[in-house]
C-alpha cells in the first residue's frame, strides 16, 4: 500500500509518495516526489493536500513525517518551522489512518544504509568508509545532527540536538563577535552560530564591529558575496561560520566516536565547497594534540540532503513505525513508541 513520507524542514518540505518493493527486499520505491517551500502554505496538511491531490491516484492512509524539532505530546515544537505541526489535526484533515514522525537528521542517519553513503565529495580525512559509527550533520534553516551505529538489522540510529549546545569561541575574532551578540554573558547555541540564520548574524555582527551598514539581507546573498569577493565581511563571516562547522563536527565525532565518517548534509554546504574546503575547516575538526590521530583517521563528505530524508523515513517506517493500528506513532532513539 503506498504511504507519504515527507522531511520538512523550516524551509522547504520534501514529500513522495512510497511504497514497499514488491521483490521482498527491505527497499523502497519512489512513486511521485515534489519540493514546497513551506511559506506558500498556511499549514502542513495544506501542504501534503496539495500533493495528494496532485500526486496520489488513490486514498492514501498512512504518513510518516521526519521533522526538525521533538515531540510534546500532540505536537512537533520547534522554533525554525514555518507553522505548528498538530498531528491529530494532520490525521483529521488528510483522513489517516496513522502518522508516524521522527526526527529530520535521525531520517538521513537511516538514509545511510542507502545511496548516502555513496554520495557527495570528500572534505578531509582519508578516502574510505568502514563500519563504525557514522555523523550526519546539516546546517539550515536550523543545525541538525544524528548517529548512526552500526549493528544487527541495520544497527540503531541515534536522534539529538546537539545543535543547542553551547557555542564556544576559538579565536580571538569570535570571542568579539560573542561579546557583542551576548555583552552580559550568556547562552548561545552552536545553532545561532551555524546555520543558515546564524550566517546573517554573523555577517551583521561583523559590520557592526567594523561600524558598517550591513547591505546583505540574506544568507544566500552573504555567501554569493563570499564567492565573488565582493564583500569583505560576508568573506569573513563564511569563514568563521565554516571554522565553527569544523569545531562542532570535531567535538561530534570525539563523543560518537564516529570513525564510519562524517557526512555534512545540505545544498548549502555544497555551494560553498570551494570555500569550505579552503577554510579552517579541518584544522578546527581536527581539535588538539590528544584527539588528532583519532580523528585524522574521520572522513568528512560533503553531500546533498535531497531525496535521502524521505528515503530515510520511509526505510525507518517500513522496519519500525508500522502499527496497523488508527494512531500516530514517533521515533525515540530509532523504536517506535
Amino acid at each position: 500500500m503506498p504511504f507519504l513520507a515527507a522531511d520538512i524542514g523550516g524551509t522547504h518540505a520534501r514529500v513522495a509518495l512510497m511504497r514497499a518493493s514488491r521483490d521482498g527486499s527491505q527497499d523502497v520505491e519512489t512513486l511521485a516526489y515534489r519540493v514546497f517551500a513551506c511559506a506558500k502554505f498556511t499549514s502542513l496538511p495544506a501542504l501534503l493536500r496539495a500533493f495528494v491531490d496532485a500526486d496520489a491516484q488513490a486514498p492514501v492512509r498512512h504518513c510518516v513525517l521526519a521533522c526538525a524539532g521533538q515531540i510534546m505530546g500532540n505536537e512537533v515544537v520547534n522554533d525554525n518551522l514555518a507553522w505548528p505541526i498538530h498531528l491529530a489535526e494532520l490525521r483529521y484533515a488528510l483522513d489517516l489512518d496513522e502518522v508516524a514522525v521522527l526526527n529530520d537528521f535521525e531520517a538521513l542517519a537511516y538514509a545511510l544504509d542507502g545511496p548516502l553513503a555513496h554520495d557527495g565529495r570528500r572534505l578531509c580525512g582519508p578516502d574510505k568508509r568502514s563500519d563504525g559509527p557514522a555523523l550526519v550533520i546539516g546546517p539550515g534553516t536550523g543545525l541538525g545532527a544524528a548517529a548512526h551505529i552500526p549493528g544487527p538489522a541495520g544497527g540503531v540510529v541515534l536522534a539529538t540536538e546537539a545543535g543547542q549546545m553551547d557555542y564556544a569561541p576559538n579565536s580571538v575574532r569570535e570571542r568579539e563577535v560573542l561579546a557583542q551578540l551576548m555583552p552580559q554573558g550568556g547562552y548561545v547555541a552552536f545553532e545561532h552560530i551555524v546555520s543558515g540564520p546564524g550566517l546573517l548574524t554573523l555577517y551583521a555582527t561583523l559590520c557592526t564591529l567594523q561600524e558598517q551598514t550591513p547591505r546583505l539581507a540574506t544568507p544566500e546573498a552573504v555567501t554569493a558575496a563570499a564567492l565573488a569577493h565582493s564583500d569583505a565581511q560576508a568573506a569573513e563571516a563564511v569563514e568563521i561560520f565554516c571554522a565553527s562547522l569544523g569545531s562542532f563536527a570535531g567535538n561530534l565525532a570525539m563523543a560518537f566516536m564516529a570513525t564510519g565518517g562524517v557526512y555534512l548534509a545540505g545544498g548549502f554546504l555544497s555551494s560553498i565547497f570551494e570555500l569550505l574546503k579552503r577554510s579552517a575547516f579541518e584544522e578546527r575538526f581536527l581539535h588538539g594534540r590528544s584527539a588528532r590521530a583519532l580523528l585524522s583517521e574521520v572522513p568528512v563528505w560533503v553531500t546533498e540532503h535531497g531525496r535521502h530524508g524521505v528515503q530515510g523515513a520511509a526505510h525507518w517506517y517500513l522496519r519500525h513505525g508500522r502499527s496497523g493500528t488508527s494512531a500516530w506513532r514517533h521515533a525515540a532513539n530509532g523504536v517506535s513508541a
